[in-house]
């Protein structure tokens, strides 16, 4: 049977045995309404699309769910001791979830996220008949995702939304079986990403305002906007022209295409935070090492063999939903925090977190001797 169909259910409290499954009544309902998407529409529906788990014995799911849970505060601790962040902090442990969990839990972080971005009163008489189709739109990429994450931290998710850490146990013991690597070595390694993630925003007390404020602006600037679709046509072949001429791998789509000069600015700063994000928990849990993850090295190999695969379909869906992009963010910027590390050292590294202004650009993301140079 299903590890998510296997495993009872405890509504939103984790107990070692057992997966958590997120309410939608409690969790994404409490998130103001949306005139954009309505996310309780896109929870129900890609939890009723999220697909089921590997088939496992009992001993396997409640093995692997229980190390989940209680592995996220060892990793956080070898995170800590490696970057010298959050010293001090509680280490809470994280929530473990099935598909349809993690499906409920995203649907009410980024409800959380846009709400602050685009308010109520915003909404017009046709509002929620859009929010509810963009509602089912959503919920079924979330279903699709749902399938392929492994773990997030959603620094405004949880009961109270300031931060929860998600693992989704189906598709880490789903991904360990394909790659015929040790159980415990994999969860492990995962948990040493996403609690990079959580210390970033934790350990650095302005970030988790400033993204809300930069993605404020950005969507803000999508749903306020009164501009024409002619005039934003008209823009179309100069958008081409400049990122033919910048050579970029990292183009994300159409969306970039259609930007004004403004939201192309808060946009390049976005990608450039969650490239360095992602790129800086990528980089940590190898860099923890084979004392600690004794497989490490062929974790890595085999996991980067991953991300290349999959059927011509799943490829071509992994292109639309910008996957394949995400995956270059990872290499794009764990090669900038390897070079900054090896240049200036763990310490001079953690300048990043200074001030939203000693943050790198789009541009220094590809040459971070420019960074280096400007900050220190």
């Amino acid at each position: 049977m299903a590890l998510s169909q296997r495993l009872p259910q405890a509504g939103g409290t984790v107990l070692p045995e057992r997966v958590a499954s997120v309410d939608v009544n409690a969790e994404t309902k409490a998130a103001p309404a949306n005139p954009l998407v309505d996310w309780s529409v896109a929870a129900s529906t890609g939890a009723l699309l999220a697909r089921g788990g590997p088939s496992v014995s009992r001993e396997e799911a409640d093995r692997a769910v229980a190390d989940l849970r209680d592995l996220t505060v060892d990793a956080e601790r070898y995170v800590r001791d490696l970057t010298g962040l959050g010293q001090g902090l509680p280490v809470p442990p994280g929530t473990v979830v099935d598909r349809p969990g993690w499906v409920r839990s995203a649907a009410a972080g980024l409800g959380e996220l846009t709400s602050r971005a685009v308010p109520p009163e915003r909404a017009s008489k046709l509002s929620s008949l859009v929010a509810g189709g963009a509602g089912v739109q959503t919920g079924v990429v979330l279903a699709f995702l749902g399938s392929r994450v492994l773990g997030q931290y959603d620094p405004f998710g949880g009961p109270d939304t300031d931060g929860e850490l998600v693992l989704v146990a189906p598709n880490v013991v789903t991904a360990q079986q394909a790659m015929k690597v040790p159980g415990r070595d994999f969860r492990l390694w995962v948990c040493l990403h996403e609690c990079t993630h959580r210390l970033q925003f934790t350990a650095v007390d302005w970030l988790r305002d400033y993204f809300a404020g930069e993605v404020g602006k950005l969507v803000s600037g999508f749903a306020g906007s009164d501009e024409t679709v002619a005039a934003t046509l008209q823009r179309l072949p100069e958008n081409l022209r400049s990122l033919r001429e910048s050579d970029s791998r990292d183009v994300l789509g159409l969306a970039e295409l259609v930007q004004s000069p403004g939201q192309r600015e808060v946009f390049d700063r976005l990608i450039a935070l969650s490239t360095l994000l992602e790129g800086h928990a990528d980089y940590v849990m190898d860099a923890v090492g084979p004392d600690v993850v004794p497989s490490v090295a062929t974790i890595r190999r085999r996991f980067t063999e991953r991300r290349k695969g999959g059927g011509l379909l799943d490829r071509l869906l992994r292109a639309l939903l910008g996957v394949d992009a995400k995956v270059r963010q990872y290499e794009q910027g764990a090669a900038f925090t390897k070079y900054v590390v090896g240049a200036v050292g763990m310490s001079g590294f953690n300048a990043v977190w200074t001030s939203p202004e000693t943050l790198p650009t789009r541009a220094e993301i590809k040459d971070p001797q420019a960074w280096v140079q400007r900050v220190h």
